[in-house]
């Protein structure tokens, strides 16, 4: 395992995997990485000969009254969690390192698909990603990133942003890993009091609502999380593809925001 935290040092260790034959996976992460992450990271693993996991708490995705000061940091414990997942460099570069010049001049936005949802709720947000996962790509060069699906409308944002500026880079869409009672695995779960996480299931049974009841799922999914006290439904909304209906949620436990969705074909 290698940890490296300079971007020069990063790019020479995947430029020379490459030069070498090697194929490479990457995993784009915030850190304090769950079963969630290390489901990324072993598919990477199985299906490239090399995988690198990037930590990096990225300032410009988050709001001004979010929750970047708060967001859990533990370093240590990503490298050795990634190292045991098949990984075998991190890359966790500092502030400074990825924003050398301080304020940031140049943004992405991705129209259309970053609108409405979590767009919406949070404004700026994937201008924020998108960017930042634009840096990473440039940095990391050919490669295969793998994305869970949790972050549904994230996901999109990027695919269509690497489709739109030509990154060399196969966006890999990876299942939703969840707790037994449903809940889907974040990295603000931490956050929850054990009273709170009970309440936070109805999240993932408001989507088994909506899947039962297409032709009602909003009103299904409303419905159910209004049976829980300690959570406040942000949005409840249905997305039709080609190939399925996606029911996507978010909610608010305590001071914890948390979204989820679930796929349905059609």
């Amino acid at each position: 395992m290698q940890v490296l935290d300079r971007i020069d040092g990063f790019r020479k260790e995947l430029d020379t995997a490459r030069a070498d034959g090697k194929a490479v996976g990457l995993v784009l992460t915030m850190g304090y990485l769950h079963d969630g992450h290390t489901s990324l990271i072993r598919r990477s693993a199985e299906e490239c000969d090399l995988t690198a996991v990037t930590v990096f708490v990225n300032p410009l995705q988050f709001g001004a009254n979010e929750d970047l000061d708060r967001y859990p940091r533990d370093v240590e414990r990503d490298v050795a969690i990634a190292a045991d997942a098949g990984a075998e460099i991190v890359f966790a570069p500092p502030v400074e390192e990825m924003y050398p010049t301080g304020p940031v001049l140049t943004s992405i936005h991705v129209a259309d698909v970053s609108e409405g949802m979590e767009g919406a709720v949070r404004p700026g947000h994937f201008d924020g990603v998108a960017t930042v996962v634009a840096k990473l790509f440039a940095i990391a060069g050919p490669c295969r990133a793998y994305f869970g699906e949790k972050d549904y409308q994230q996901l999109a944002v990027v695919r269509r942003m690497a489709a739109d500026l030509s990154f060399p880079v196969d966006i890999v869409g990876c299942p939703i890993v969840r707790e037994d009672d449903g809940l889907a695995m974040s990295s603000r779960n931490v956050f929850l009091s054990p009273e709170q996480r009970r309440a936070a299931s109805v999240l993932y049974r408001a989507l088994q609502a909506g899947a039962t009841d297409l032709g009602r799922a909003r009103q299904a999914m409303a419905d159910t999380v209004a049976e829980e006290p300690l959570v406040q439904l942000d949005y409840a909304e249905v997305v039709e593809t080609d190939n399925e209906y996606r029911l996507v949620i978010a909610a608010r436990v305590g001071t914890t925001r948390l979204i989820d969705n679930l796929g349905v074909a059609k």
